[in-house]
């Protein structure tokens, strides 16, 4: 089996064991909390919240409005949540949200998120009101987890009333402070509809050889092996495909890195492709997904890949802006 670590900004890949065995609990019998305790004790710290994140929020107080929109009850110190918003906010102009860090260990999703923020956001401020929520999951980013440190996946409980279908990869799971900290803060904005939503994510190699074994394993289930795809994809909502939207952000991202093929079978991670570099999943607020926290005309979720030789760090937080800002361009243009 092969674990995550941090070398300066790379993901490293180690071997921790035989065939993918996550060596917690009994195979084929569903975690209990005696068992999730136990992975969380076995976690680490690989990186610093503080010195990634916090202090590039810090920098970021002289040009944005920053709000603290909570903490994370491990620590409420350590893990403070933080809100940035472009300045003048008007009630006349259409809201996007910007959202990264949602899976902690997903680097460019944060750091892509502050790249934006640095590079791009105040341009666009004259025609939108945005909000960027850079690190949802401290914790995670910290350790370099997918899940929070309760083994609940952040990614999946934004709706904990969503429908569970048996055998699907994509299921809501429990509510999480995380997703809880985010619902409660964009209620308190008030905001009767958004526009556009960008949730910043990557695929990782990580997530065949570590996450998913540990996800079986947790559900008491066998691990189903797939394949990682080589490049950058969109996954976009079945029921608000919106094509011509993610056409123009996948012609973004390709000025910057490459776009993932499908596999031999015609798909990327399992998922039907719907068009070059898009895949289509049913809606994601009935399956938990960040991407549907809001109701968003134009939302989507976006995959970089970093492990591909093809592909460096600074490319990957590049690839992140290029379709955020490919995006926008094409609202304005439409609107």
């Amino acid at each position: 089996a092969l674990s995550a670590y941090q070398d300066g900004k790379r993901r490293r890949l180690v071997d921790t064991g035989k065939n993918n065995e996550l060596p917690i609990g009994t195979p084929g019998k569903p975690w209990g909390d005696a068992e999730k305790a136990e992975w969380f004790t076995s976690r680490s710290k690989k990186r610093a919240y503080k010195d990634e994140v916090l202090t590039k929020i810090d920098e970021l107080k002289d040009r944005f409005d920053v709000e603290r929109y909570g903490a994370l009850p491990l620590d409420k110190e350590r893990y403070p949540l933080y809100a940035v918003k472009t300045r003048n906010w008007d009630s006349g102009k259409p809201h996007v949200l910007i959202t990264g860090g949602v899976h902690g260990y997903e680097t460019s999703g944060v750091q892509g998120a502050f790249l934006f923020l640095q590079s791009e956001a105040e341009r666009y401020s004259a025609s939108f009101n945005i909000l960027v929520m850079p690190c949802i999951s401290p914790w995670g980013y910290e350790t370099i987890q997918r899940w929070n440190a309760k083994a609940v996946d952040p990614n999946r409980s934004f709706n904990p009333d969503g429908e569970v279908v048996p055998g699907r990869s994509f299921n809501p799971e429990p509510a999480t402070e995380e997703s809880s900290a985010v619902i409660d803060y964009l209620k308190s904005l008030e905001v009767k509809q958004w526009l556009c939503h960008i949730d910043c994510h990557e695929t990782t190699d990580t997530d065949e050889t570590e996450f998913r074994p540990a996800k079986a394993a947790r559900d008491g289930l066998e691990p189903k092996p797939d394949t990682i795809p080589d490049g950058f994809y969109l996954v976009s909502d079945m029921t608000n495909p919106q094509e011509a939207w993610h056409t123009v952000m996948i012609d973004a991202v390709r000025k910057v890195t490459h776009i993932a093929p499908p596999d031999d079978k015609g798909l990327i991670i399992g998922e039907t492709v719907v068009q070059e570099g898009v895949i289509a999943i049913p809606s994601p607020k009935m399956l938990g997904l960040c991407a549907g926290v809001t109701n968003a005309t134009y939302a989507t979720t976006t995959e970089v890949y970093p492990d591909s030789p093809k592909a460096t760090d600074e490319q990957c937080n590049r690839a992140q802006v290029a379709c955020i800002t490919g995006g926008l361009d094409y609202i304005m243009k439409v609107l």
